[in-house]
């Protein structure tokens, strides 16, 4: 199919092609048993790229760009390049991060319901890289008929000498196995998905030692999203510079976006890296019920980065480095759409309220500060509240970001700052109001 010219948005460009998209069975309109992912190029010369070695690999996904699709956006070659280092006679292994409990997100889910197959041969190529002998696929409990898909790959792919004892004739041992987790939204922390795996409360890890030196079982690991191993044998056949023609320099490749909210059709699309937000919306999700003038803000990223109102979202682009400039965060790229029919201050709230309930309470800033957050915001909601608060709020979410171990609590404040930064005269207004009301009164 030739690229068609797609404008919008007084932005013109060329229409990712069909043939550039990496999952080509997204929407499940094809099968996904092995059989199916043959006739899809899935396992294709896999042998050859598992002969040519793990630093052809890494070189392969640095040459592509490729960032980690699960949030924190860390260069995947020079991730898993750390992995390379002599041995000392521990066995290395590959975790992949299924668990996906942020709020809005939901592209790991497809892969795995609609082409789990990428999954697996990319955990073999993966582990390739890193000199693993085994993947542990680390999927949240939920997803029930995604773990079943995910067995029955695996299982396929042993019976076909893909995986396993001398996997894919390479002379190379690797096997993969499937852990569910009990749908703890912390335990999508990297070392808490390794104390869950072991056994153990799913607290995170204080760090150094990195996974990469003391992981799973006290052994080198490396854990990485769906996503990113999905798409490394895509990138290993085609090369990493056809990997690195999409998108901006730092920003490069094929992303999924999810897409839900105020839209006239919520979707799950593959699209390439910096593409602007309002054609996205208004190209793959048909656009804002009531139409573009009528959007508040939008959550670009998944709950826990921070919203931007309608002003920021008619300009930028959906990558990580236009994303910081607006002071919010690419992360998982789950955009959530608020149209004017939205309580805003409702609506971050019920976040604050999930935040608190999922924190494992082992630091005290989180613990502590994401529960007064969570009173003092939802006093907001009605205007119970003096201005003055508004800046205590905000000092309180400081005092809570960057001082715990994991990144939740930084998730929890993230939201809270997004709210005073765009909507501050919003919550002034309502504490008139209620002022106004109970004198009144």
């Amino acid at each position: 199919m030739a690229s068609t010219l797609v404008k919008l948005s007084n932005v013109t460009r060329n229409k990712i092609a069909d043939e550039d998209r990496v999952f080509t069975n997204l929407y499940g309109r094809h099968d996904w048993r092995l059989k199916g992912a043959l006739q899809r190029g899935d396992w294709y010369k896999t042998k050859e790229i598992l002969l040519k070695g793990a630093d052809w690999i890494i070189d392969e996904v640095k040459i592509s760009g490729l960032r980690g699709r699960g949030g924190a956006g860390f260069p995947s070659g020079m991730k898993w390049s750390f992995m390379n280092k002599p041995s000392d006679g521990r066995p290395k292994y590959l975790v992949v991060n299924a668990d996906e409990g942020e709020p809005g997100t939901c592209k790991d889910r497809e892969i795995m319901r609609h082409d789990p197959h990428k999954l697996v041969e990319g955990c073999l190529i993966a582990g390739r890289a890193m000199g693993a002998q085994a993947a542990y696929i680390y999927i949240r409990g939920e997803f029930y008929n995604e773990a079943a898909n995910m067995q029955v790959a695996i299982a396929e792919a042993y019976q076909a000498g893909l995986i396993g004892k001398n996997a894919c004739g390479s002379g190379y041992d690797f096997d993969v196995f499937v852990h569910r987790g009990a749908g703890a939204y912390i335990c999508g922390e990297e070392t808490a998905l390794i104390e869950s795996i072991e056994g153990k409360q799913g607290k995170p890890r204080l760090k150094p030692p990195f996974p990469a030196d003391v992981g799973v079982f006290g052994c080198p690991t490396t854990v990485t999203n769906v996503e990113t191993v999905a798409v490394s044998p895509t990138i290993c056949r085609r090369g990493g510079k056809w990997f690195a023609s999409f998108g901006r320099t730092r920003n490069s490749g094929t992303k999924l976006f999810n897409i839900s909210g105020h839209v006239n059709k919520p979707c799950t699309v593959e699209e390439e890296m910096s593409i602007p937000l309002k054609e996205l919306i208004e190209l793959h999700a048909g656009g804002v019920i009531g139409g573009w003038d009528n959007l508040l803000a939008v959550i670009p990223g998944g709950s826990s980065t921070p919203l931007i109102p309608k002003s920021v979202c008619d300009d930028v682009m959906m990558d990580f480095d236009a994303l910081v400039a607006v002071q919010s965060s690419f992360g998982t790229a789950a955009v959530i759409v608020m149209n004017k029919s939205t309580d805003i201050v409702r609506a971050i709230a019920r976040l604050i309220h999930f935040y608190k309930h999922e924190s494992c309470g082992q630091c005290t800033p989180c613990r502590e500060g994401i529960s007064w957050m969570n009173k003092i915001i939802h006093r907001f909601i009605e205007g119970n509240a003096k201005p003055g608060e508004i800046d205590m709020l905000w000092e309180l979410s400081k005092q809570i970001e960057g001082h715990t171990i994991c990144a939740l609590a930084d998730g929890a404040a993230w939201p809270v700052q997004g709210l005073i930064r765009h909507f501050r005269p919003e919550l002034e207004t309502r504490m008139k109001n209620f002022q106004q009301q109970r004198r009144a009164q």
